[in-house]
């Protein structure tokens, strides 16, 4: 004999198989576990009424590849495969949880990226600031969840840039790129033959150059040179030296990575402060901009730290409080230990532009002290400098205080502002045109910006000067980043960082795709 049960006992008995199957799928992650509870464990997605949120999600999904995220971790086929094969209500519990971790994942892989930074590199110091799953669950139950998901993405107009740009590439991809490259070093007006048709037609295909038949690299070709170099940030002199030639030779391929690690990039500035003022540092682009409203205002050269490993420049935002006008420059310990210490040793009359001091900041007499005697560990002095015309920070240093100690300086050694590649500090940024910024910084709270820079640095005196609004500074690295126009423009990743992101961004499941035209 079959006894059935009555209803009411059946759909407690389903609805309990449900409760049960999403405790249990959820236990192991507080925030989902803790959501469910809260609502007595109603569903989200998968509920009868529930068809056109989960079909928003699974559409977001879907397009996911189109942010450079990995798909692999929120898989719209496999979730949508689960839900037609769901049978018990146990099976729906378990999916239930499941969209929800996938929601989270993609949420927090789209607003503020895939990685770590410092896990990636240990220059990277940006502190991302993470969305909240519970608002993120909450906002979503709202009747228009497709508006929820499409606000999850930056705001940023560059971001939108970036992205028209990855789709760009991606049918360049599929179109077979952009010809044959250029087999030869180097290129000088009037020369003719095959190797300057590859670069014509080069040229051509990325745009710089409008249909010709020339094979003479002729004047219309060296104006095309100069519009490519000035946006690959290279010497603009149309000449198609060795890194002009490399930089047409990038293929598609390349070029996306560099726009897929530059969305990354710019995911991990989401709580960044860009709302008015602030100073932007582009360490492969070797530029500090002033920023206002959107706008540059302010524009000039920098050198940044060496390609060696504990002198690279760092990356992470912070504010700046004030400027420093006829600055001393106390020594690194690291410059120090490394570099003067051994030179003090075998001569102490050596580095003699510098002061020894003890640890209260008196000025300790060389004859003093046997430097032989210490190790890079037991040496107890400081080295300074004093305000002067040859001083290493020159004649004004802006001042953000940060763990890491760097900053933004003048310095004496204006020569290596001509070069193209200008990374050969110890990581602190240099700046071409100190004083002018300064003004600019100083326009903001004085009538007379030069008089009063001018009357603290005729003083000879260190001098601080308070910015009355602190500002943001954000030392970023984007190899890819787009132009005033809106054009993108790209650059050498100097460090290495971007081709260690992108390795990273891959093992975690991003895919190059090209789109066949």
């Amino acid at each position: 004999m079959v006894f059935l049960l009555p209803y009411p006992v059946m759909a407690q008995a389903q609805v309990s198989s449900f409760s049960q199957a999403m405790a249990e799928a959820a236990s192991g992650n507080a925030v989902i576990a803790e959501y469910y509870r809260d609502r007595a464990y109603a569903p989200l997605w998968t509920g009868p009424d529930d068809a056109s949120r989960r079909a928003a999600l699974l559409a977001a999904f879907a397009d996911a590849p189109m942010h450079g995220l990995p798909a692999i971790r929120y898989d719209a086929d496999i979730l949508a495969g689960q839900f037609r094969a769901a049978v018990t209500e146990g099976d729906r519990g378990r999916l239930e949880v499941a969209m929800t971790a996938a929601f989270l994942a993609y949420a927090h892989d789209l607003q503020s990226g895939v990685l770590e930074p410092s896990d990636v590199d240990a220059g990277i110091l940006r502190q991302v600031t993470r969305p909240d799953g519970a608002m993120l669950l909450s906002a979503v139950e709202t009747p228009d969840p497709r508006a929820v998901l499409r606000n999850l993405a930056p705001k940023d107009v560059e971001y939108a840039q970036l992205m028209k740009e990855k789709l760009r590439l991606e049918f360049e991809l599929g179109a077979e790129g952009w010809g044959s490259t250029i087999g030869i070093e180097t290129l000088d007006p009037g020369d003719s033959g095959p190797k300057v048709v590859a670069m014509r037609d080069r040229l051509i295909s990325l745009g710089y150059l409008g249909r010709s038949v020339s094979q003479v690299y002729d004047s219309q070709i060296a104006s095309a040179v100069q519009r490519f170099q000035l946006d690959q940030g290279l010497n603009a002199d149309g000449v198609a030296g060795a890194s002009t030639i490399d930089a047409l030779n990038e293929t598609p391929q390349t070029r996306l990575k560099s726009i897929v690690v530059a969305m990354e990039r710019l995911r991990w500035l989401s709580g960044a402060d860009r709302s008015s003022r602030y100073i932007w540092v582009n360490q492969p682009d070797f530029t500090a901009e002033i920023v206002d409203n959107g706008k540059t205002t302010f524009k000039t050269r920098v050198v940044i730290g060496k390609d060696v490993l504990d002198q690279r420049s760092p990356e992470f935002s912070d504010k700046m409080e004030y400027m420093v006008i006829n600055p001393s420059w106390g020594v690194p310990r690291s410059i120090i230990v490394k570099e003067y210490l051994p030179l003090l040793q075998r001569n102490a009359s050596a580095v003699g532009h510098l002061d020894v001091i003890d640890g209260n900041g008196r000025v300790v007499p060389r004859g003093a002290i046997n430097f032989a005697a210490y190790s890079a560990k037991s040496f107890p002095y400081g080295l300074r400098q004093a305000p002067s015309d040859g001083n290493a920070l020159g004649k004004v240093k802006f001042m953000f205080p940060n763990p890491q100690n760097i900053y933004l300086h003048d310095t004496p050694t204006k020569s290596l502002f001509s070069n193209e590649v200008r990374a050969y500090s110890h990581g602190c940024i240099r700046l071409a045109d100190p004083i002018d910024f300064a003004y600019t910084l100083l326009a903001r709270q004085s009538a007379d910006p030069q008089s009063e820079f001018k009357s603290h640095l005729d003083t000879g005196l260190e001098t601080n000067v308070t910015l009355e609004q602190e500002i943001p500074v954000h030392l970023v690295y984007f190899t890819a980043w787009p132009s005033a126009k809106g054009s993108i423009t790209y650059r050498r990743d100097v460090y290495g960082r971007d081709s260690r992101i992108f390795d990273a961004l891959t093992e975690a499941g991003v895919v190059l795709e090209g789109v066949q035209g």
